[in-house]
């Protein structure tokens, strides 16, 4: 059974081929990020960094998270999470917390 999955699975891989590891938004973002943050992140950063802000990356804004990376100090994680929360449709942080209710219940 398990040479059958097995050879399933080579036959289907030959016939469809594997996608392109540039054509991941994680991985172009790493490979931009290497360049263009080199004095701030290391490598591993880069990819850990832009793994961590995947649905942004999917959303179109690499250039923006990484302009915003550009100025930082630091590229660690909270930096990458500050500058994904501030990007596109999220610009404004997100909606603020709702006042306490004055109604009272009867």
């Amino acid at each position: 059974m398990r040479t059958l999955a097995l050879v399933s699975f080579v036959a289907v891989t030959s016939l469809f081929g594997c996608p392109d590891p540039k054509d991941r938004p994680d991985v172009a973002c790493a490979d931009e990020c290497k360049v263009q943050l080199a004095t701030t992140c290391k490598p591993h950063d880069c990819e850990r960094g832009c793994a961590f802000v995947l649905d942004r990356l999917v959303e179109h804004e690499q250039a923006t998270v990484l302009d915003c990376m550009k100025p930082r100090q630091a590229c660690d994680d909270t930096a990458w999470a500050e500058c994904a929360a501030r990007v596109g449709p999220h610009v404004d942080g997100g909606p603020g917390v709702r006042p306490a209710s004055t109604a009272q219940e009867p």
